[in-house]
């Protein structure tokens, strides 16, 4: 374990665990309007969900302090597999020790997010991330 949670991994490595495990849960802890207007993973060709629980609340970001009681409430137990992943992996990695800390896991953070880092022109959505990744994602 790496500072307090199971580590780290690329988007295609969360897919491949996700494929491989079927107790495997993929938490997306953006927020309300990421989901809506950026996207959100598809997992459906593995029989499964995405998980949305915010680790920070829209509109003024405070942190959830409810936050493992709201993913244990959608079905997550603490003896599965979690994935976690935000926009470009701060708050899944966050979210990933706090889940690890209450219990839950082994915790992983999705390292690169939904969109990846920022490119030369400082936008996301072209260096790294699932959608990059080429992985299964919906616009709302």
């Amino acid at each position: 374990m790496q500072d307090g949670y199971a580590g780290d991994l690329r988007p295609a490595e969360a897919w491949a665990l996700l494929k491989e495990n079927p107790q495997a849960v993929l938490v997306d802890v953006r927020t309300m309007p990421e989901w809506n207007f950026v996207g959100l993973p598809r997992l459906d060709s593995l029989g499964k969900e995405t998980v949305c629980v915010s680790w920070q609340v829209f509109p003024d970001m405070a942190m959830n302090a409810g936050f493992a009681a709201e993913v244990a409430a959608r079905g997550v137990t603490k003896d599965q597999t979690v994935l976690l992943i935000c926009r470009s992996g701060v708050r899944s990695r966050s979210a990933a020790m706090a889940l690890t800390a209450e219990g839950f896991g082994p915790c992983y953070n999705v390292a690169e997010g939904f969109e990846g880092d920022r490119d030369d022109t400082l936008h996301r959505g072209s260096v790294g991330g699932w959608k990059v990744a080429g992985l299964p994602w919906a616009q709302g």
